[in-house]
């Protein structure tokens, strides 16, 4: 008897759409970017369809099944070891004879296939014409016209994987006498490619093409020689302009919000360590980190609209030349632009980079740019020492710091301990494609959900820890030292005795705990500083409502200078934990990880020693 369980493995090139079509069929809410690199391993996804429950595999995206970089391995061996049950090869209806390269090795590999012709959409709208009777034929596989953008064509493809799973629909199998292990040779190459030309020849007539395209025109201006890199900085400070005036209300509510929160709790308890735990503890450090939400996710709207539409493949297009001055090149950068969202997927990109140099070189340097989770730290301080008239540009100049300081830390890695010649880039440049609102929305839904659920969990056990360090041992009755309260407890102590390290920086005992408890996760530095400012009675002036910028920028060890020593500080020191633990695998040597940490460290100490020094000449 059959199963009522059919897998099915999604494969095609960078750029196609294969998990946008992913992502419709089984309603999963991937990162979808509009440049190669994206899926860097093998994703499940599980639906209902008819009598059958279907498992949906979203392979890495790859131009070919040749065992030579990571996505084509993970690919090729998915394929022939676990032999799915249907390989929908989802194929780009304006881009169909690069596509069908990869569509001939799995003919050689006599897979069960079918074929969505994606973006057919856009295929109509430039008026191309596709006899895809006459191509399935010539392919011995069916052929389903789709758009995974629009959602069209889906149950008709889902239909056919029934129908090709019951073998109601066969496949001619065609495997082009070649031989699926063989090593990809120029006379293979040759052949596959004659035999694409072929099969286009007879299928596609291109009707009222445009000489020249929208995106020629747009990529005329964008990826200029003179242009391409002012205007990338001019798109970048833009997205900061916005991330900070658009947020800035909400962000003031939500203070507000907390503070009447935190009153509220406090008329209702009585005095006494419940009250502070909630109060002070979880209020003022998890709220504190809530607080910065709408920015967040501004800036996540803001980087995933530049992802989809196609312009982060210009921007990396546009930096290559820079790129190889230091030694590098143009795809290091694609997972240098994922580094703003987490470090964690950044250094999972790097996998798309063959040269084991250039590799861990990119890994190095990724720390180096400011995720979404140092945000709340940054927009803290900023809100807290300079107008807001121009907190923009300062946020703007931080992410530009981090990008200019990683590059300069590539120069020095690739002229001292990696050397060699990095490997040629050739990279697709897309179309330019409009996201859906729909699309855009759904990002900033689950990154949302991620926040929050990172602030219930890791930032709340981190939050109540500090509580506690910060509150035990209490201060004996009689106590005739010099030590406050909160000085006194274990938190204190542990300040007190890394304060040495740190005070040339112009950091006290209170910002060493925070940068400490920071190594779990970026945000845990605001919670830290909202717990212990709140359980600080000295700095409250009996206002509990008080905003956290306000009671930092209001305590005499927070100097301007010592603001933006910090700022510089968070940017450049050793990522969270979850990322240090998927550096140390991904790098797969010790010594790598010994260099990430004490590099990061190294680095931030005497980047912000510099710049808390210069800044006291002017301020």
């Amino acid at each position: 008897m059959k199963s009522r369980h059919i897998l099915v493995a999604l494969a095609g090139n960078p750029n196609c759409g294969k998990t946008s079509l992913f992502n419709s069929l089984v309603g999963a809410h991937l990162k979808v970017g509009n440049y190669p690199g994206v899926t860097i391993e093998k994703t499940e996804g599980r639906l209902k369809y008819q009598k059958y429950s279907l498992t949906l595999v979203d392979l890495p995206g790859t131009y070919s099944l040749s065992p030579y970089s990571p996505e084509e391995i993970i690919t090729r061996d998915f394929i022939i070891k676990e032999k799915p049950d249907v390989v929908l090869n989802v194929v780009d209806g304006t881009n169909l004879e690069r596509n069908l390269y990869l569509t001939t090795q799995l003919m050689e590999l006599g897979a069960n296939m079918l074929i969505a012709l994606n973006m057919y959409d856009e295929v109509l709208q430039q008026g191309t014409k596709i006899d895809i009777k006459q191509l399935q034929r010539i392919l011995g596989c069916h052929i389903v016209p789709t758009s995974a953008t629009r959602q069209k064509g889906l149950d008709r493809l889902l239909e056919h994987i029934v129908k090709i799973y019951e073998k109601k629909i066969l496949i001619a199998k065609n495997k082009l006498s070649y031989d699926p292990l063989e090593t990809d040779t120029q006379k293979l190459a040759e052949g596959r490619y004659a035999f694409i030309n072929g099969a286009a020849q007879e299928t596609v007539q291109y009707l009222n093409k445009p000489i020249t395209s929208m995106t020629d025109w747009v990529d005329a201006v964008v990826i200029n020689r003179a242009l391409g890199i002012p205007i990338f900085l001019l798109v970048m400070w833009a997205m900061f302009q916005l991330t900070f005036k658009l947020g800035e209300a909400p962000m003031v509510w939500l203070d507000t919000l907390f503070g009447w929160l935190s009153g509220l709790v406090s008329s209702l308890l009585p005095a006494g360590l419940l009250n502070s735990l909630i109060v002070d503890g979880i209020i003022a450090g998890v709220g504190g980190v809530l607080s910065f939400v709408p920015n967040i996710l501004l800036l996540f709207l803001g980087i995933s609209f530049l992802e989809a539409t196609g312009y982060m493949a210009r921007a990396a297009f546009v930096v290559d030349r820079l790129m190889h001055k230091i030694g590098l090149h143009g795809r290091s950068f694609i997972p240098m632009l994922t580094g703003f969202g987490c470090s964690v997927p950044a250094f999972l990109a790097c996998r798309t980079l063959k040269n084991p140099a250039d590799r861990i070189t990119t890994m190095l340097i990724i720390p180096f740019m400011s995720c979404g989770a140092k945000l709340p730290v940054h927009l803290l301080l900023i809100g807290a020492f300079f107008p807001a008239a121009i907190a923009g540009n300062i946020l703007f100049g931080v992410y530009f710091f981090g990008i200019i300081f990683a590059l300069f830390s590539a120069f020095i890695f690739k002229k001292f301990l990696f050397r060699g010649e990095s490997e040629p880039f050739v990279m697709e440049l897309p179309p330019y494609r409009l996201p859906s609102l729909k699309y855009l929305l759904i990002q900033m839904f689950i990154k949302a959900q991620l926040y929050i659920k990172k602030a219930g969990t890791t930032i709340l056990f981190v939050s109540v820890l500090v509580w506690a360090l910060t509150t035990f041992p209490s201060l004996p009755e009689h106590y005739e030292g010099n030590f406050s309260p909160i000085e006194y407890s274990l938190a204190g102590r542990i300040g007190k005795a890394v304060e040495p390290v740190i005070k040339p920086l112009g950091f006290d005992w209170k910002i060493g705990i925070a940068l400490i408890t920071g190594v779990a996760a970026k945000e845990v530095v605001v919670s830290t500083l909202g717990t212990i400012y709140a359980l600080d009675e000295a700095d409250l002036d009996d206002d509990d409502a008080l905003a956290l910028k306000d009671r930092i920028s209001r305590d005499p060890i927070f100097t301007l200078p010592t603001a933006l020593a910090l700022l510089v500080f968070v940017l450049l020191y050793v990522p969270c934990l979850a990322a240090t633990v998927v550096f140390h695998k991904e790098a797969g040597a010790l010594k790598y990880t010994l260099i990430y940490f004490g590099y990061t460290c190294g680095a931030a100490w005497l980047a912000a020693f510099l710049i808390q020094r210069l800044s006291s000449l002017f301020f």
